[in-house]
């Protein structure tokens, strides 16, 4: 709060510049202006009309017309701008003692904490820091997963339009940034793998804590703490200085202005204020009784019966206002507790009951004083000696005895305090001092002298020399003490002094006597007269009824300088004071006591102001207590006089209120805070004190609240549906009535009580219970209520004005189009989510304005029909503002290629799935208020997809036949579409598929003659070079059917049956291709080996082996290619067609076997025939041999026949190493090994079978012997089983080479080393 003596020396320094420049004439409508404010215009205030009206100094206009015109609309201006200052500074005079003295409101502490808003600027800078971070230029480590994600969020957030509007429209603040940063990652945290010892959670909070760091950027976090903590405490409670700068600020006051109101309203004066209030509303009691009596003035009701009860209204609510003044403590420290006495004079129904309960007794009349008496020091002590010692004792008569420190006589100096309390207001204090006895038989103490004072609350507070009464024995008669005695004056003490007073009941004769003006509640006071040393009043007079008012001296009454006189009807009680600032302090807090409507008026300030040619003040002005007579009349000089002196009740405070109401919204959506238009919890405080104390209508001041709020909100300010709920539902059940069960109604989840304190967050209690309480004190005493017509408002108001009616059709209106354009626009106006629960409460709110009246609820189809058309309309200008963003628009009248179109096609149909996925992701929250919401966001998502498809459909139609570029696009909204299970098969759904599907038939018709033409020209250029595992032609083919059938697969249609003809011709169609890639094959193969030799020199080429190769692949992808998942109704189809594949590759796999294995059976047969050559009994056998002994004898000759065996023995190795390495199957391998040693062993059976009679020749023997080993031998490496290689005829080949190597033995010449006989030796050499 201000200090007046501050105040005063400041506006002292303005006066004395004020006088040098500026004089304080009145304005041409006669209205004084502020010379302080004129001073001021060179800094943007206003200047004097009469400086403009004025010609003085001023160059004369070329044309007189026009120069004239042209002051007339500056004066004009002027006018307005001065008569919009006096209304201002007016109603900051109400606005100043609401503030000063509240008794209807409190600052609530419950309200939701705003947080700080994001600017412009602040938008920015956050861009650039996350921009930052991006691209590698801070410190903080992060993993790639964050980093996506914060990309993620930079592109779809912060470069958001969306964005930059919420942040213009104030709503943003850094919680939604957070919070949909934290709604951005969940997620993707979710979508994570599992990583043991690391949970999601803290893989959040780690998230959240980066993102804390980047969003902050270089700030100490410390100061961000301290600065939210400061802004946080400044947003819950307000000092009274702080609520008048603010107010200051909203209603454009100056700080002088400011000082000079606060001074001469005294608004550091409580009782002052509390006696102001007191006058306030007893006019307002005398206009409500005025207009019971003569009539008019009254509201336009909606019916003729409410203006009875709009009387009674009146006259509750300002005994409403009376037992809440009543209820505020007299004293701070509560230390006595009265009864609530009302007055005796007004004629409402608070005061109405029995005379004696209103009377005072002696004992009701209690006060609680404090006295400090501290001693300073004692001269004239001379005849002690200076080391004497003195002390002093003080004491309260009737109380504790107190005693100083012991000093020197030489100095007896102490500053030594002592604190008293009494009950009395005249108190004797008696200080006495002593020296120490020095006799030895001395029981007591010396007493030098004593002085005994009777301060008064009014005594001077500064140390004073006191002669002391000396003792009996003391030489010392000029004794005296220094000394202080500050007696506090309790706060139910309002005044006390020494007064002459003669009365008719009282104070019977004329005598001086100590009064004190005592307050007992806030409507009782009592003049009480004491004596000295006594705690209860000699006589007392109660106050209420009487008026007081300064009187001319009364002949024949001796004593008295000054005389006043306190009015009854009956009585009349005279007073006089010794000097006339006294009388005018007497006066003025009898006159706030008694709460009189007439305002005495010292003789001096008459004749000053009928000197002046002034008119007498206004009956309901305070009087400014004399020290700060200098205040009033600077007040008076600076044209604040009409301002304080002006009576409230002849003022239009619901206009006043809309407007204090207004400039306070605009100042709430403009500071620092993300208000949504809430006010803050001062701004509260002081509205519902301004409500309550000049009574303005509860139901009018909401309508003009939704008025501002609706304004704001269609000139893009972001307004919390919510609010606008509150204000709607109690207009609402005010207008209609039956708000008994507003909870029900509105299908809040919150109770009446907890609707009750948002509607009204300050009362302390409903004002049902207070007209219950009212009714209860009427039946006590035996009075009546009036008959109570209409239903109860949530105001406890029952009347109803045309004016109120109308404008809320106006305002239901204006809300409604409003709610619906916000539906249309809600990606804008609620954009991610924000704020939070904003579009709920919206359709909650758009539910509430469609209902008939408070009772009618709208249908649900109303409602849903409503809605319907909004997200219609919502669909088109998504669309439209989507089209413009992807700039589509842009191609519009020029050429642009198919390509070009397509690719923009697809483009638009990202950002289409985008703006689907973040309507379901942040706006999904409309059915928690309606259960069919995801029903209309359904059609909503298909009328905004239909939107697409024209320019799908146009995209599609000029690419060129036979084009599959398309094919992505059909994907990405295929895969979008699919995974939702409200649009899958939908109607944009199937318009897609019906697009597509012949697409997708042409595809596959084309692929497939593609494939076909690929196989006929491939084998017939195939080399058989091994490729991946089989050769180019069957690589290539594999590769495109199962390409085709990927591509199929992925597109994932949706619909059953036509998905299933897909795959099901796609696999007949992989069989009958890998039937003519086997078929090829084999001919291939069977053409390859009749080309080959015959002979040992045979070797198995490449392209054997990738025939084989070709086999084993095509057998592995016919189970990939042609196995289907299908239906019990096709399966057995199918496997039998599927049988028959197999069945062939298997069929040929034997072919090819066979065919091999024959080949290697005719090279053993070409051996053998060479063997044959050598049979006994032939001429050629017998000429080898003669030849080969007549040779030997001459040179060494080589063993015949082993060239012929070591051929074929490198044949079969060779043969088994390129089949073992090349063929990729082992068991084709292991089936080919076993058939060759099986058909090899029995042909050497059967040659040997048929020379069963013929003995072999040495050499036949020693080949054979060498084939059949190594045979053996290699086959049993490869693996071939020991049942396979000891067969039947192995044995009878082995028996009989056996037999004949032992013929051959006894020979001349012998086997030269070749046996049957397993040899180490023999192994390692050959």
């Amino acid at each position: 709060m201000l200090d007046p003596s501050s105040s005063e020396e400041e506006g002292d320094e303005v006066l004395e510049v004020e006088r040098k420049e500026v004089a304080a004439p009145k304005s041409h409508g006669g209205a004084r202006l502020s010379p302080g404010r004129a001073a001021d215009g060179h800094g943007g205030g206003g200047l004097q009309p009469r400086g403009r009206g004025s010609g003085g100094g001023r160059p004369s206009s070329p044309s007189p017309s026009i120069g004239s015109e042209k002051e007339k609309e500056d004066l004009e201006k002027m006018q307005r701008e001065e008569e919009e200052r006096k209304k201002r500074l007016q109603l900051y005079v109400f606005v100043m003692r609401c503030i000063a003295y509240p008794f209807n409101a409190k600052q609530p502490t419950d309200m939701a904490r705003r947080q700080q808003k994001i600017s412009k600027q602040h938008l920015q800078t956050v861009k650039e820091r996350f921009q930052s971070f991006l691209s590698g230029d801070t410190q903080i480590v992060a993993d790639e997963a964050f980093i996506n994600a914060v990309q993620s969020y930079y592109e779809v957030f912060l470069k958001s339009d969306r964005v930059s509007r919420m942040v213009q429209s104030g709503g943003c603040s850094a919680s939604d940034s957070r919070e949909v940063f934290k709604k951005h990652i969940e997620k993707r945290v979710r979508s994570l793998p599992e990583i043991d010892g690391l949970s999601k959670e803290t893989v959040l909070s780690s998230w959240i804590a980066k993102f804390d760091t980047i969003y902050r950027g270089e700030e100490d976090p410390r100061k961000h703490q301290q600065r939210m903590t400061a802004s946080a405490a400044s947003e819950l409670i307000l000092s009274k200085d702080q609520l008048y700068e603010m107010f200051q600020q909203i209603l454009g006051i100056k700080k002088f202005e400011h000082q000079l109101l606060y001074n001469a309203c005294q608004l550091d004066n409580p009782d002052e204020q509390a006696a102001q209030i007191r006058r306030e509303l007893d006019g307002r009691l005398q206009m409500a009784d005025q207009i019971a009596r003569h009539g008019g003035r009254f509201p336009k009701f909606s019916s003729r019966e409410m203006e009875a009860m709009y009387i009674e209204e009146l006259r509750s609510s300002v005994n409403l206002l009376m037992a809440n003044l009543e209820s505020m403590p007299v004293s701070k420290g509560g230390e006595f507790k009265l009864q609530k006495l009302k007055r005796g004079h007004n004629t409402s129904i608070m005061d109405m009951g029995q005379e004696d309960e209103n009377t005072l007794s002696k004992s009701d009349v209690v006060l609680s004083f404090t006295l400090e008496v501290v001693i300073m020091e004692v001269q004239g002590l001379k005849s002690l000696a200076p080391n004497r010692i003195v002390y002093c004792t003080m004491e309260v008569e009737g109380g504790h005895k107190l005693q100083t420190d012991q000093a020197e006589a030489s100095k007896p100096t102490w500053g030594t305090q002592g604190d008293f309390s009494t009950t009395q207001p005249l108190p004797a204090v008696k200080v006495k001092l002593f020296t120490e006895s020095t006799g030895v038989l001395a029981l007591e103490d010396k007493e030098l002298g004593r002085v005994v004072l009777h301060p008064t609350p009014n005594s001077p507070k500064q140390s004073e020399l006191h002669k002391m009464t000396v003792s009996k024995g003391c030489p010392d008669s000029e004794l005296k003490i220094k000394l202080a005695i500050r007696m506090d004056k309790p706060q139910n003490m309002k005044h006390c002094g020494y007064l002459w007073t003669i009365g008719k009941n009282v104070w019977k004769r004329w005598k001086k006597r100590f009064f004190v003006l005592v307050q007992v509640s806030q409507y009782t006071f009592a003049m009480c007269s004491y004596r000295e040393k006594k705690a209860e009043p000699v006589e007392l007079l109660q106050l209420d009824g009487y008026t007081v008012d300064y009187t001319d001296p009364q002949p024949g009454l001796d004593g008295g300088r000054t005389f006043f006189n306190a009015v009854k009807e009956g009585d009349t009680v005279i007073f006089a004071s010794d000097d006339e600032q006294d009388r005018i302090l007497w006066v003025q807090a009898m006159y706030r006591a008694t709460g009189q409507s007439h305002k005495p008026v010292p003789p001096t300030q008459v004749q000053k102001l009928n000197s002046r040619g002034g008119t007498t003040p206004q009956l309901d002005a305070p009087i400014s207590q004399f020290s700060g007579l200098e205040d009033a009349d600077r007040a008076q000089k600076h044209g604040m006089d009409e301002f304080i002196s002006a009576n409230p009740c002849n003022f239009d405070h619901a206009s006043l209120f809309e407007l204090v109401q207004r400039l306070t919204l605009d100042h709430r959506l403009n500071d620092s805070y993300s208000c949504l238009g809430w006010f803050s919890p001062g701004q509260v405080f002081v509205l519902d004190e301004y409500c309550a104390r000049y009574g303005v209508r509860g139901c009018h001041r909401h309508l003009c609240y939704l008025s501002d709020l609706l304004e704001r909100a269609e000139n893009g300010a972001m307004i919390d549906p919510t609010l606008l709920h509150y204000s709607f539902a109690f207009c609402a059940s005010h207008v209609h009535g039956n708000s008994q069960r507003v909870c029900e109604l509105l299908n809040w989840p919150v109770s009446q009580a907890e609707l009750n304190k948002a509607l009204f967050p300050s009362v302390p209690e409903l004002p049902a219970k207070r007209e219950l309480k009212i009714i209860e004190f009427m039946k006590k005493k035996d009075l009546r209520s009036p008959p109570f017509s209409g239903t109860r408002r949530p105001d406890g108001i029952g009347t109803v004005t045309i004016e109120e009616k109308e404008r809320f059709e106006e305002i239901k209106e204006r809300l409604r189009v409003l709610l619906e354009n916000q539906i249309t626009h809600f990606r804008y106006c609620f954009p991610f989510g924000r704020p939070e629960g904003a579009l709920k409460a919206t359709l909650s709110l758009l539910e509430r304005v469609l209902m008939k009246d408070i009772v009618t609820p709208a249908t649900q189809e109303e409602v849903k029909a409503v809605i319907h058309k909004c997200l219609e309309q919502a669909a088109l200008v998504n669309y439209q503002r989507l089209s413009e963003y992807a700039k589509l628009e842009e191609n519009v009248g020029r050429l642009v290629t198919p390509a070009k179109k397509l690719e923009d096609t697809i483009r638009l149909a990202e950002l289409v799935i985008e703006v689907l996925q973040q309507n379901e992701e942040h706006h999904a929250e409309g059915k928690e208020a309606f259960a069919w919401w995801s029903d209309v966001m359904v059609e909503h998502a298909e009328t905004f997809l239909c939107l697409y498809s024209a320019d799908m459909d146009a995209a599609l139609e000029v690419q060129p036949p036979d084009s599959w570029d398309s094919f992505p696009l059909f994907q990405l909204l295929n895969d979008f579409l699919r995974m939702d299970y409200n649009m899958c098969n939908g109607k944009f759904h199937k318009h897609l598929q019906d697009l597509y599907a012949p697409l997708v038939v042409r595809y596959v018709d084309l692929m497939e003659s593609s494939i076909a033409q690929s196989i006929h020209r491939g084998f017939e250029r195939e080399s058989w070079e091994p490729v991946n595992n089989g050769s180019g032609t069957s690589e290539d083919l594999f590769w495109k059917l199962d390409a085709l059938q990927t591509f199929i697969r992925d597109l994932h249609w949706p619909e059953e049956e036509f998905g299933k003809h897909l795959e099901t011709r796609l696999k007949l169609m992989s069989s009958d291709m890998i039937e003519s890639c086997i078929k090829r094959t084999r001919a291939a193969f069977e053409a390859k080996l009749q080309r080959s030799s015959r002979a040992t020199d045979f070797r198995v080429p490449q392209s054997i082996c990738t025939m084989f190769n070709v086999m084993v692949d095509a057998k592995a992808q016919s189970a990939k290619l042609c196995a289907m998942d299908l239906g019990q109704e096709f399966v057995r189809d199918w496997r039998q067609y599927h049988s028959q594949i197999d069945d062939l590759i298997e069929e040929t796999v034997k072919e090819m076997i066979t065919l091999l294995v024959a080949k290697f059976v005719v090279i053993l047969e070409s051996v053998l025939a060479k063997l044959s050559r050598y049979d006994e009994g032939t001429l050629f056998s017998s000429f080898l041999s003669f030849t080969v002994k007549a040779a030997s004898k001459y040179v060494d000759v080589p063993k015949p026949g082993m060239d012929v065996a070591d051929g074929y023995v490198t044949f079969v190795r060779h043969s088994q190493d390129m089949l073992r390495e090349k063929v990729n199957e082992e068991v084709y391998i292991e089936r080919l090994f076993d058939q060759w040693y099986t058909s090899t062993m029995n042909l050497l059976g059967t040659w040997l079978t048929d020379r069963m009679d013929l003995q072999l020749h040495v050499y036949q023997l020693k080949i054979l012997i060498r084939i059949v080993k190594k045979k053996y031998r290699d086959f049993r490496l490869q693996g071939v089983l020991d049942s396979t290689l000891n067969s039947k005829m192995y044995e009878t080949v082995r028996n009989r080479l056996t037999l004949e190597e032992a013929t051959a033995s006894v020979r001349e010449g012998g086997m030269q080393g070749i046996s049957m006989k397993d040899s180490d030796e023999e192994d390692n050499g050959n």
